[in-house]
């Protein structure tokens, strides 16, 4: 039972470090986020990269 409440917190954990990630992305102005080679339709796979690794 505590292994399964551990699997759900760090999950949570994940998902919402992943909404923050998609949320300063979205931030980011325009010429930066290009400065960057980050284009607006990329930013949830960018995300979803930086927080599973996948």
């Amino acid at each position: 039972m505590n292994e399964l409440i551990q699997t759900i917190r760090r999950r949570a954990e994940q998902r919402a470090a992943y909404l923050e990630t998609v949320r300063e992305l979205r931030a980011m102005s325009i010429d930066t986020a290009l400065d960057l080679d980050i284009y607006h339709g990329d930013i949830e796979h960018i995300a979803h990269r930086a927080v599973y690794g996948r």
